[in-house]
């Protein structure tokens, strides 16, 4: 079986494992220019993707990539996990405020009919961290 990016992963491993060995194991990812070409590859943009995205790599990759001394960069793997933490709202959700903030417009305005520009504020509350509840204001355009 082929699996999808492997010739190249293997080829961007070897490239970094010989850059590495080449300087005797004594090489640090971080200081590889990014514009670095070698044998048509880029491993110091391929090095920087990797450190910036460690969480999505294969439990195999990490070992490897922490063998050669890369590891992960703390910033873009922080901004990711918050990311990810913030609470997905669904579409029916996002329809239900659109509503919301039409009806409060019509309300105001007494009648239906809003410029395309206008944004009109909807307040919707969020669990906080530890539980504890949060007022988030969105903003929508009943117009559009």
């Amino acid at each position: 079986m082929v699996v999808p990016g492997l010739a190249h992963h293997l080829a961007t491993g070897i490239l970094a494992r010989s850059w590495w060995l080449a300087r005797d194991g004594r090489a640090d990812g971080t200081a590889l220019p990014l514009d670095t070409v070698s044998e048509g590859e880029q491993p110091g943009r391929r090095m920087q993707a990797q450190r910036a995205g460690w969480p999505g790599l294969a439990e195999d990759q990490r070992d490897l990539l922490s063998a050669v001394g890369i590891e992960p960069d703390a910033e873009p793997v922080a901004a990711t996990a918050a990311a990810e933490a913030k609470p997905t709202v669904s579409r029916s959700d996002r329809f239900a405020q659109g509503l919301a903030a039409l009806a409060r417009s019509a309300g105001r305005e007494r009648h239906p009919r809003v410029p395309r520009p206008h944004r009109e504020p909807v307040e919707r509350v969020d669990a906080g961290p530890g539980g504890e509840e949060q007022v988030a204001v969105s903003h929508f355009a009943p117009g559009t």
